[in-house]
């Protein structure tokens, strides 16, 4: 006879669905398993030993033998104990095998038979949804997994509760939602003194998710400008939530079954790898770029990131998904996120500085700023240059809006652009518009596009360029709730790509 019991293998946000099938047949007596396990998966027969010794559970002196179907599907994590434990505990007719293949499980087994959380409950959940099934996993995962409200989720802390819930001595509660955390910031863009234009920089760029580029001296406010980011973005939405978490889950970055509705902001430092920003490793993890999906990617001294790692940005900008290839799959992670860079002027910081400056200028800035691509640069909407603050401006007192203010501008103006695009499938804001549909929402007015003609012309903007200048266009326009883009709002979304207009 063979027992069935259901798991899944993780293929990036993707659970695919496995079956765990044991047989207990007459021969020398062993334990072995099969199915492409990886170490991990393999030394579960040690542990699903020990935590049936553990429940005084002797094992048969016969053949056991695990199959992980599909056999081809490669099998990570070590949350394939509690399937396997499932089975083979049907397998022995101690627990009813119909009830075991009504569920989807996940959990790593202590030789003490208690269950450790394990990564990915969240989109294991979504799998057990789609199948029909309940999804059984640790009771540290289960409140985590219980925001698919389509899925029955259980929670056990033992396995010896597991036993009891099927044998029906004791039968497991359903798991709760964890909560809603938001994470305050405590910074306001108030703080930042001076700074105008680059402040207004940052409200278009928020309210239209377009990409960022900061240049300036060391000092100026690159750093602070960009900390104070998450203060003046919107939630997330419900379904950005769970897109999300998701990928958070994987990472096993979740804390305690709680979504965060605050959007990501990712700060990796620039010896990071190219596994670590793009995704890949071992397991083919997600990266930051997919750790920040619907919110911020801030990469500080930008042209100190490895060329490699830079040039590696290009497709999932345009794309919002990276595809991480391997031998044996290719795993697909979605990423919309908000790049802001910033980096110095020079290697030395101090080109714009003729008392502070190296003996290389104006080379020097040209070879460092030289180390970021033209392409992978034309793809930043909005370029700002961010000078040094005097110090007499340091004494005033705080002024300008607060993040407050610019949030309620920022989400009114976001509110605004999703009403406009409607339904259409992979838009949701301004950045995202593309083809007929940026066509139609914004097409600048005969004096605007005049403007922007001329410029494309004299400055030879690319087509990418041109359409990006008029997605800030229409953002700044949403900002200033417009219903058409005119002529001002081309010239300000011109002005902040191109930085000479002398001649326009």
């Amino acid at each position: 006879m063979v027992t069935r019991a259901y798991t899944v293998a993780f293929q990036g946000v993707d659970a695919r669905p496995v079956e765990v099938q044991c047989a207990v047949t007459p021969g020398l007596p062993g334990f072995s398993l099969v199915g492409l396990p990886d170490k991990a998966v393999s030394e579960a027969r040690d542990r699903v030993r020990a935590a049936l010794s553990a429940m005084s559970i002797a094992l048969p002196s016969k053949r056991i033998t695990i199959n992980l179907s599909p056999a081809d599907l490669p099998k990570e994590g070590s949350h394939f104990d509690l399937p396997i434990a499932l089975s083979l505990l049907a397998a022995l007719e101690i627990i009813p095998g119909d009830a075991v293949e009504e569920t989807t499980s996940l959990g790593e087994l202590s030789l003490d038979g208690s269950l450790v959380p394990v990564i990915g409950a969240l989109p294991a959940a979504m799998a057990a949804a789609e199948e029909n099934r309940t999804l059984l996993c640790p009771r540290a995962s289960g409140a985590e997994a219980a925001w698919v409200e389509a899925a029955r989720v259980l929670g056990a802390a033992s396995l010896g509760e597991v036993v009891r819930h099927y044998t029906g001595q004791s039968p497991l509660s359903p798991s709760e939602p964890g909560e809603v955390t938001s994470d305050p910031t405590g910074r306001c863009l108030r703080d930042v003194k001076g700074q105008e234009r680059a402040k207004r920089a940052l409200e278009i760029a928020a309210a239209g998710r377009h990409h960022l580029m900061m240049t300036g001296s060391p000092g100026s406010g690159k750093s602070m400008l960009a900390a104070r980011l998450p203060g003046i973005l919107p939630p997330l939405a419900a379904s950005e939530a769970l897109e999300t978490s998701m990928i958070h889950s994987l990472a096993g970055l979740l804390d305690e079954g709680g979504i965060n509705r605050t959007r990501p902001f990712r700060e990796p430092h620039h010896t990071a790898s190219m596994a670590a920003i793009v995704g890949g490793g071992r397991r083919a993890g997600p990266g930051e770029i997919s750790l920040a999906h619907n919110g911020v990617l801030f990469m500080d001294e930008f042209p100190e990131f490895p060329r490699a790692v830079l040039e590696t940005l290009r497709q999932p900008i345009e794309t919002s998904e990276v595809v991480v290839a391997r031998a044996n799959a290719h795993v697909r992670y979605p990423c919309r996120f908000m790049l802001v860079a910033a980096a110095n002027p020079c290697k030395c910081g101090y080109l714009p500085d003729p008392a502070r400056a190296c003996a290389r200028v104006p080379h020097c800035g040209e070879d460092y700023l030289g180390r970021i691509s033209g392409p992978l640069m034309d793809r930043f909407d909005l370029r700002i240059e961010v000078p040094p603050v005097a110090f007499a401006d340091l004494d005033l007192p705080a002024g300008g809006d607060t993040s407050e203010e610019v949030a309620a501008r920022v989400a009114a103006a976001r509110a605004v652009q999703q009403d406009r695009l409607g339904d259409r499938p992979g838009m949701r804001l301004n950045a995202d518009a593309e083809g007929e549909a940026l066509e139609e929402i914004a097409t600048p007015d005969a004096e605007g596009r005049d403007l922007l003609i001329r410029v494309a012309d004299r400055f030879g903007l690319s087509a990418r360029g041109y359409h990006r200048v008029l997605r800030v266009a229409r953002t700044i326009a949403d900002l200033d709730g417009a219903v058409e883009v005119r002529r001002p709002h081309v010239a300000e979304a011109v002005s902040y790509r191109i930085t000479n207009l002398k001649e326009t």
